[in-house]
Protein backbone atom coordinates (compact mmCIF):
# COMPACT_ATOMS: atom_id res chain seq x y z
CA UNK A 1 0.00 0.00 0.00
CA UNK A 2 1.01 3.52 -0.88
CA UNK A 3 1.84 6.19 1.52
CA UNK A 4 0.46 9.58 0.06
CA UNK A 5 1.72 11.54 2.61
CA UNK A 6 5.41 10.56 1.78
CA UNK A 7 4.55 11.18 -2.11
CA UNK A 8 2.81 14.15 -1.89
CA UNK A 9 5.79 15.52 0.40
CA UNK A 10 8.68 13.96 -2.20
CA UNK A 11 6.60 15.13 -5.07
CA UNK A 12 5.76 18.60 -3.34
CA UNK A 13 9.62 19.08 -2.59
CA UNK A 14 10.78 17.87 -5.91
CA UNK A 15 8.71 20.26 -7.35
CA UNK A 16 9.33 23.53 -5.57
CA UNK A 17 13.44 22.86 -5.75
CA UNK A 18 13.00 22.75 -9.16
CA UNK A 19 10.26 26.00 -9.23
CA UNK A 20 12.95 27.65 -6.89
CA UNK A 21 15.94 27.03 -9.22
CA UNK A 22 14.47 28.58 -11.93
CA UNK A 23 15.01 32.06 -10.28
CA UNK A 24 11.94 33.79 -11.46
CA UNK A 25 11.03 36.41 -8.96
CA UNK A 26 7.46 36.81 -9.23
CA UNK A 27 7.48 32.81 -8.49
CA UNK A 28 9.85 33.24 -5.44
CA UNK A 29 7.93 36.54 -3.80
CA UNK A 30 4.86 34.71 -3.95
CA UNK A 31 6.19 31.54 -2.16
CA UNK A 32 7.32 34.25 0.44
CA UNK A 33 4.31 35.93 0.82
CA UNK A 34 2.80 32.70 1.39
CA UNK A 35 5.34 31.55 3.75
CA UNK A 36 4.97 34.87 5.77
CA UNK A 37 1.04 35.30 5.73
CA UNK A 38 1.38 31.41 7.83
CA UNK A 39 3.18 32.71 10.28
CA UNK A 40 2.30 33.55 13.44
CA UNK A 41 0.39 37.11 14.27
CA UNK A 42 -2.40 38.47 15.62
CA UNK A 43 -3.65 35.12 14.83
CA UNK A 44 -1.62 31.45 15.99
CA UNK A 45 -0.18 29.77 12.97
CA UNK A 46 -2.43 26.93 14.03
CA UNK A 47 -6.16 28.72 13.39
CA UNK A 48 -4.14 30.60 10.09
CA UNK A 49 -3.99 27.16 8.97
CA UNK A 50 -7.52 26.09 9.94
CA UNK A 51 -8.10 29.08 7.68
CA UNK A 52 -6.09 28.30 5.13
CA UNK A 53 -7.60 24.34 5.00
CA UNK A 54 -11.55 25.83 4.55
CA UNK A 55 -10.45 28.07 1.90
CA UNK A 56 -8.66 25.33 0.07
CA UNK A 57 -11.81 23.27 0.28
CA UNK A 58 -13.95 25.47 -1.10
CA UNK A 59 -11.43 26.29 -3.81
CA UNK A 60 -11.41 22.44 -4.12
CA UNK A 61 -7.62 22.24 -4.01
CA UNK A 62 -6.85 18.61 -3.27
CA UNK A 63 -2.78 19.67 -2.70
CA UNK A 64 -3.86 22.56 -0.69
CA UNK A 65 -6.04 20.43 1.74
CA UNK A 66 -3.35 18.05 1.93
CA UNK A 67 -0.98 20.87 3.13
CA UNK A 68 -3.18 22.15 5.16
CA UNK A 69 -4.36 19.18 6.75
CA UNK A 70 -0.35 18.30 7.59
CA UNK A 71 0.09 21.42 9.06
CA UNK A 72 -2.54 21.55 10.81
CA UNK A 73 -1.77 18.40 12.55
CA UNK A 74 1.70 19.63 12.92
CA UNK A 75 0.52 22.61 14.92
CA UNK A 76 -1.83 20.66 17.42
CA UNK A 77 -5.00 20.49 15.79
CA UNK A 78 -6.99 17.90 16.75
CA UNK A 79 -9.07 15.77 14.70
CA UNK A 80 -12.48 17.65 15.94
CA UNK A 81 -11.19 20.73 15.37
CA UNK A 82 -9.80 19.77 12.26
CA UNK A 83 -13.83 18.37 11.02
CA UNK A 84 -15.60 21.04 12.44
CA UNK A 85 -13.29 23.57 9.98
CA UNK A 86 -14.00 21.14 7.25
CA UNK A 87 -17.91 21.35 8.23
CA UNK A 88 -17.58 25.08 7.89
CA UNK A 89 -15.81 24.66 4.28
CA UNK A 90 -18.50 22.39 3.11
CA UNK A 91 -21.41 24.28 4.25
CA UNK A 92 -19.75 27.06 2.30
CA UNK A 93 -18.60 25.98 -0.55
CA UNK A 94 -21.31 23.20 -0.83
CA UNK A 95 -22.04 19.44 -2.06
CA UNK A 96 -19.49 20.29 -4.54
CA UNK A 97 -16.98 19.67 -1.78
CA UNK A 98 -18.11 16.64 -0.29
CA UNK A 99 -15.92 14.52 -2.85
CA UNK A 100 -13.37 16.51 -1.09
CA UNK A 101 -13.82 16.62 2.27
CA UNK A 102 -13.96 12.76 1.34
CA UNK A 103 -10.45 12.30 0.77
CA UNK A 104 -9.56 14.83 3.39
CA UNK A 105 -10.75 12.54 5.86
CA UNK A 106 -8.91 9.85 4.31
CA UNK A 107 -5.72 11.62 4.72
CA UNK A 108 -6.18 12.89 8.43
CA UNK A 109 -6.92 9.65 9.35
CA UNK A 110 -3.50 8.48 7.87
CA UNK A 111 -1.98 11.42 9.14
CA UNK A 112 -3.39 9.86 12.38
CA UNK A 113 -2.04 6.34 11.87
CA UNK A 114 1.43 7.76 10.99
CA UNK A 115 1.27 8.89 14.38
CA UNK A 116 1.11 5.99 16.22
Amino acid sequence: MSNQIEEFNAYRSKMNEKLLADNNKIIKRIFNLDTNAYAAGALDVKTKELLGLVASAVLRCDDCVKYHLESSHKEGASKEEVMETLSIATLVGGTIVVPHLRRAYEYWEELENQQG
